[in-house]
């Protein structure tokens, strides 16, 4: 295949699994809660199954008005929404769906480049804080920022405890290595990736910057219309990215009983899913966290936990080297 041919093709893919993505773990979402919660709407909107809550939520933000604070900095204003969700589909780029390269190019150092370009979307909602006039508003993004600081540390040594375990930083690399035992000798770094994972995306029970019922969702106060539904998209496209690294690291990416080969994509996307639901689990069944125990459980119980996990990998790779 020509080379532009080929470019072309996986920015294409990668864009439509970017766009649809989102809109099904947003939708799973919906009715997980639905069901778990006892929720009528979502599940008769439209009719079959409540199909058109998402349809209906989309025309409630492109009818609302659009408003920038009288006092706001107008262009960082604008620009934070698009901040917070364009670093999610630049991670998708490299994350491999298939074993011949579908949709994600195979870098190098993939992981280093995913864990570095997901971590810019803080800065959306820094931009949001900071940019509304609002102090509230300020303090989420500080919140945000805070929140940030303290989930990275045991993200990133949980990802490096696959990387070593698969002795490479590139993503497909890291598949290619994988073995089922990893799911015991690996499991840890799993909980803690998971974890750290959603309090990065400020999910419950992590969302204490953007607490709704509290502080009005924090540093997206003043945002209305399309743009407060670009901060809501970037969510859950977080969540599709945080759940391919978990299952590109630690889950096998696309290996699957059978026709790796064949239906590998498959695999991938039903992991996915799967990791997709174990978030949406959690929302609905711990309660918010306080600040301070946000930021006590991260340093005083992930950090220590993702530092045993790579003592553990570590001795586990001299051993059988």
């Amino acid at each position: 295949m020509n080379v532009a041919v080929e470019v072309a093709v996986r920015v294409v893919l990668v864009f439509a699994a970017f766009l649809l993505f989102p809109l099904v773990v947003g939708y799973m979402e919906h009715k997980a809660m639905a069901h778990m919660q006892g929720r009528l709407g979502p599940m008769y909107a439209g009719g079959f199954h409540g199909w058109a809550q998402l349809v209906a939520d989309g025309v409630k933000f492109a009818q609302k008005e659009d408003i920038v604070p009288a006092d706001a900095d107008r262009t960082v204003f604008k620009l934070a929404p698009w901040i917070a969700l364009l670093p999610y589909l630049l991670v998708l780029v490299v994350v491999p769906v298939g074993p011949g390269g579908l949709v994600g190019s195979d870098v190098d150092a993939g992981l280093f480049y995913a864990l570095a370009v997901m971590s810019v979307g803080v800065v959306g909602a820094v931009m949001a804080g900071y940019a509304s006039a609002n102090k509230f508003a300020l303090l989420g993004g500080i919140r945000v920022a805070a929140q940030l600081m303290a989930y990275e540390l045991p993200l990133v040594l949980s990802a490096v405890s696959a990387a070593m375990a698969a002795g490479t930083l590139s993503l497909g690399g890291i598949v290619g290595a994988w073995r089922p035992w990893w799911l015991a000798w690996q499991l840890l770094a799993l909980v803690v990736f998971l974890v750290a994972g959603v309090a990065e995306l400020r999910r419950p029970p992590f969302d204490m910057p953007v607490a709704d019922s509290e502080i009005i969702f924090g540093p997206y106060t003043e945002y209305t219309g399309l743009r407060f539904a670009l901060f809501l998209l970037a969510e859950y496209a977080g969540i599709v990215v945080v759940s391919a690294l978990a299952t590109v690291l630690f889950l096998g990416g696309w290996k699957g009983p059978v026709l790796d080969a064949q239906l590998g994509w498959l695999w991938t996307c039903v992991k996915v899913l799967f990791v997709a639901f174990v978030v949406i689990w959690l929302r609905v069944s711990f309660p918010r966290l306080r600040e301070d125990q946000l930021q006590r459980f991260a340093w005083m119980g992930l950090v220590p936990l993702a530092l045993a996990q790579l003592l553990l990998t570590a001795i586990v790779k001299v051993a059988i080297s």
